[in-house]
This record gives C-alpha cells, structure tokens and sequence, in this order.
C-alpha cells in the first residue's frame, strides 16, 4: 500500500464534521477509509476528583494529548496499526480499553482544534473547514450532549457560554485561513462533497 491519503475535518462544535465524513464514506469503499476522531486523545484525568474533571476546559488545545494524536497518525501513514485512546464523555476520562485502528488508504481525522497545531496541520493532504452558523452549532451540541454525554441543559448552555465560544473565536475561527476548501453548510453542501470525493480518488488513481 503507498502511503495513505490524510484528510483533516474541522469546525466548530456542532458544524456537521461527521455529516461530512458520512457523506464521504458513501462516496468510497468502506474498508479502505479509517476515522480518527480527535475527542478520543483528550487527556487521561484519572488523577483527578470528578467534580475536578468537570471544571476542565475542554475546548482548549491543552485539554488533548496532541503529541500522542501525532505518532499514531505517523504510525498509520508508515502502514502500522494503532491502539487509538477510547474516552468517557460521562466520566470525563479515558475508559481503560482501546481500540484497534488498521492503516487505510484514506485516514480521516475529524475534531475541533485540528489546524491549531502546526505538526499536525503538516501531516494533512487535504485540510477542510466546516463552516455553519452559530445558532446552529449550539442547537446541535445541545441536542447531542443532552441525548449522547448524559448532560443537563444547564450545564451545556453554562459550558457553552463559558469555555466553548470563547474557545471557538480564539482557535477554531482563526484557523480557518489554513483550510483548502470551505464547506458551508455542511454535509448538505453535495456540491462541496462531490469535488473532496473526485479530489480523493485522483489521489488514489495517482
């Protein structure tokens, strides 16, 4: 196998990252795409008191364990298998297993703070920025939060307004001047998938 295509997708909470990847998927062979979700490299806290866990800005760029993110990511590019971190969005800390991750031929990395470093912005073929508005990004990580993570809509709408916003306009809206393409809308932008999914089986007919 040559080495593997690297697509970054990010955006803030709630732009539809996933949306994005799905609509990808449907376009290329399952089993030869691998989908590394970002949230799963957030930091082991299990050192810490929950109610300590809790208080933890999560969308800051120290809040993941980016060099460990980096190596793996390495590692699928040189043909290697991982064992990809696996977290607990109740408890706030890793959960003790891990998950087995094969190299594929396309490795999509999704999550929220992907061009915020530089050593992982190099590693990307394609860099995408999901680009939704806010009303809809809050709406969205309020239903997913509530019906996923176990959480109240107190505490998401005070995390929101506390960490989150102030997060997206100091790493995630920035960064998104380091983006190839901009989809906005989404997954609902066919037009937009349709030209990442002929520029990825270019790159594999290459």
């Amino acid at each position: 196998m040559s080495k593997p295509i690297l697509i970054g997708i990010t955006g803030g909470t709630g732009s539809g990252k996933s949306t994005v990847s799905r609509q990808i998927l449907k376009h290329l062979p399952e089993q030869s795409i691998a989908i590394i979700p970002q949230d799963a490299y957030y930091k082991n806290q299990d050192h810490l008191p929950l109610e300590e866990r809790i208080k933890v800005n999560y969308d800051h760029p120290f809040s993941f364990e980016t060099d460990l993110l980096t190596r793996h990511l390495k590692a699928l590019q040189n043909g290697e298998s991982i064992e990809m971190p696996q977290y607990d969005f109740e408890r706030h800390t890793r959960k003790k297993e891990t998950l087995t991750i094969e190299s594929r031929n396309i490795i999509i990395l999704e999550g929220i703070l992907l061009f915020d470093d530089p050593d992982l912005r190099e590693l990307m073929d394609i860099k995408i920025f999901v680009d939704t508005d806010a009303d809809v990004r809050i709406i969205r990580r309020i239903m997913r939060d509530i019906k996923e993570r176990g959480r109240s809509l107190d505490s998401v709408i005070n995390q929101y307004m506390t960490t989150v916003r102030p997060a997206h306009l100091q790493f995630v809206e920035p960064n998104k001047k380091y983006a190839d393409i901009i989809i906005p809308e989404g997954g609902k932008n066919q037009v937009a998938i349709d030209i990442i999914v002929t520029k990825i089986k270019a790159i594999l007919e290459d």
